[in-house]
């Protein structure tokens, strides 16, 4: 799946990529929910990178982002995270039409995971991932 970069992040990750260079601007990634899907379901970043996430949920139901390593995934899964979000990188609620933002720095090369962990969301496979490297 594609990642939908605009303006000028879009600029940047050419000359990133024309370069060899690390972009050190943010970049944007839209994500869309239907049908309690993330799409798209794979982004990938430099090492380094800002992503300001931009959710739009199309779904009937509210959603969330989760975005980080395996043991914020875990506290969420277990039910030992709030689930009205805001005030943590990477981590946003998305009410039912609405669209979002939350922004997540990936300092380290590896995968991470996104995901919803509403009750059964995470199971049924409302996740993702972002590659970086």
């Amino acid at each position: 799946m594609a990642l939908r970069i605009r303006g000028a992040a879009a600029a940047v990750l050419t000359a990133a990529a024309l370069t060899g260079c690390a972009p050190s601007d943010e970049q944007v990634v839209e994500l869309t929910v239907r049908h309690s899907r993330f799409e798209p379901m794979e982004v990938r970043v430099p090492v380094g990178t800002t992503v300001r996430f931009v959710i739009r949920n199309l779904d009937p139901i509210d959603h969330e982002l989760i975005v980080g390593p395996q043991a914020v995934h875990d506290r969420h899964e277990e039910g030992r995270e709030r689930h009205h979000h805001g005030d943590v990188p990477g981590e946003v609620s998305v009410r039912i039409g609405e669209t979002t933002e939350t922004t997540y720095t990936f300092g380290r090369p590896g995968r991470v995971a996104f995901g919803c962990h509403l009750p059964g969301h995470w199971a049924y496979g409302m996740r993702g991932r972002v590659v970086v490297g």
